[in-house]
């Protein structure tokens, strides 16, 4: 018998719709109150960017939403965003991910697809 688990998508695994809203609302907390990274956020509208990455985790994760914004090299050019924001950024995730009880599989997945966006994002 097959593990329903391993059919479901990480979308689903994260609680659904509801699980990435919350992900999304930690995420962004932890981004503007991270002294690494804050000064990023300082100007940006909050109910814009929480749209994005929630559009943005729900297609690359599997769920319903569309994504509507630029790719990940497109919207980074000319941030010169270093290594050390970067990993700033992905510990935020997951610290959100740790505050909502994200399995240990499940974190391990949103990491990669974050390292898999490390070279349209970093130092471009």
């Amino acid at each position: 018998m097959e593990d329903i688990m391993s059919e479901a998508s990480l979308f689903d695994r994260l609680g659904g719709a509801e699980g990435i809203d919350r992900l999304v609302d930690d995420i962004w907390i932890n981004h503007t109150s991270n002294p690494k990274i804050k000064n990023r956020y300082q100007k940006s509208d909050p109910v814009a960017v929480k749209q994005k990455v929630r559009e943005f985790m729900h297609a690359g994760f599997g769920g319903t939403l569309e994504y509507t914004g630029e790719d990940m090299l497109t919207a980074h050019t000319g941030m010169n965003i270093c290594d050390e924001e970067f990993v700033a950024v992905c510990d935020d995730v997951l610290a959100a991910c740790d505050k909502n009880g994200v399995g240990e599989t499940e974190r391990a997945e949103v990491l990669v697809a974050l390292y898999s966006m490390k070279n349209d994002i970093v130092g471009v």
